[in-house]
């Protein structure tokens, strides 16, 4: 039997809720496959850790984090503490130190969800993001002059590199390949003729590669109205790191709610641990009030699994997933149900085969 070595960083809000609630149900996946097991470990990195100590997390948080299988976090954010704030103190630099490069977002309907498009099912909104996590718009470079003054100036830049474009594209192809076959790249480059041109050159170099993979770019505008008009006709995207973020915030709207999407941040090679998550934030207005729902963690956990190799435990939990999502009595509120956080975990457990 494997023990797997997990970080946990519950963080703030109902990460604190929703990470028990998942943890119960992988267990469970553990017991009855008995295969591995997993050691958790919590860190008290949050916004709370911020106010108190002036920082997002400990001064060696990431060689702590080093010897871990696998990160599972919550959720990081508060209304006392700015957005860039939180986000540049800790998961940033853990998706940067570690080399998470690939950002994975599953975009499925599942049965019995009754999603925003009325005449799409959920064979018709199944798809695989795939976005460039460590580069690109959110690398951080830039800066600001004359603060406060008329002549005030603020940069951004975006930096694309051939190693970081090319290793996200061919990670891409190759879960295109595993999947439908069936690429969509989605660029800019009309306006942004450098970088996006760029990143077009490279994807048609690495398409030569895969001849069996459809591949298609799509301006950014375009593919946003595609995944409303015409999501049946999507199946894996790739994107960069900021367009990747917003089309997949969008996709988590077409899944039902956003306690549904969840997201991984992955070291394909191994070298460093990988982290997954929910992505629904922190929820500051229902914390503490076991409402939130937990299913995105849980589906953040199956991805967890995935990545360990544990793939017969996280298909039992997604079957589970699905089978009390489909019958629809035990949801939380945003699914239009009335049960609490715990019994909807509860319930997914004992859904898993005895």
């Amino acid at each position: 039997m494997h023990n797997y070595r997990i970080a946990l960083i519950p963080g703030d809000g109902v990460g604190q809720e929703v990470i028990p609630a998942a943890l119960r149900v992988l267990n469970r996946a553990a017991e009855i496959t008995g295969t591995f097991s997993l050691s958790t470990h919590e860190f008290p990195w949050s916004c709370e850790f911020y106010v108190r100590t002036g920082a997002m997390m400990d001064a060696d948080g990431l060689k702590k984090l080093t010897d871990f299988d696998s990160i599972f976090l919550g959720a990081v954010g508060y209304p006392n503490v700015p957005d860039h704030i939180s986000l540049w103190g800790l998961l940033l630099p853990i998706r940067q130190s570690f080399d998470q490069y690939v950002n994975l977002r599953p975009i499925k309907l599942l049965p019995g969800i009754k999603g925003p498009l009325r005449d799409k099912s959920p064979a018709d909104i199944d798809m695989l993001f795939i976005r460039e996590n460590t580069e690109g718009e959110y690398c951080g470079h830039g800066g600001r002059l004359h603060v406060g003054t008329p002549d005030e100036v603020a940069t951004q830049t975006a930096v694309f590199t051939r190693k970081g474009t090319e290793r996200i594209v061919r990670y891409a192809f190759d879960r295109a390949r595993e999947r439908r076959k069936i690429l969509a790249s989605c660029t800019k480059s009309n306006a942004l003729n450098y970088s996006m041109v760029f990143w077009d050159e490279v994807v048609a170099d690495v398409s030569h590669d895969y001849p069996d993979v459809e591949v298609t770019s799509y301006l950014v505008d375009a593919l946003s109205a595609r995944m409303i008009l015409r999501p049946d006709t999507l199946d894996v995207v790739v994107a960069s790191n900021l367009f990747g973020d917003i089309l997949t915030d969008l996709g988590g709207a077409l899944q039902g709610s956003l306690g549904l999407p969840a997201s991984g941040n992955i070291n394909p090679e191994r070298r460093y641990p990988s982290m997954f998550e929910p992505v629904h934030g922190s929820a500051p207005d229902i914390s503490g009030t076991n409402s939130a729902n937990p299913l995105a963690t849980i589906w953040a956990g199956i991805m967890m699994l995935e990545q360990l190799g544990e793939t017969e435990a996280a298909s039992l939990v997604m079957s589970a997933m699905e089978r009390v999502v489909a019958g629809g009595k035990t949801l939380t509120a945003d699914l239009g149900g009335s049960s609490t956080t715990s019994e909807v975990a509860q319930a997914v457990a004992d859904a898993l085969p005895v």
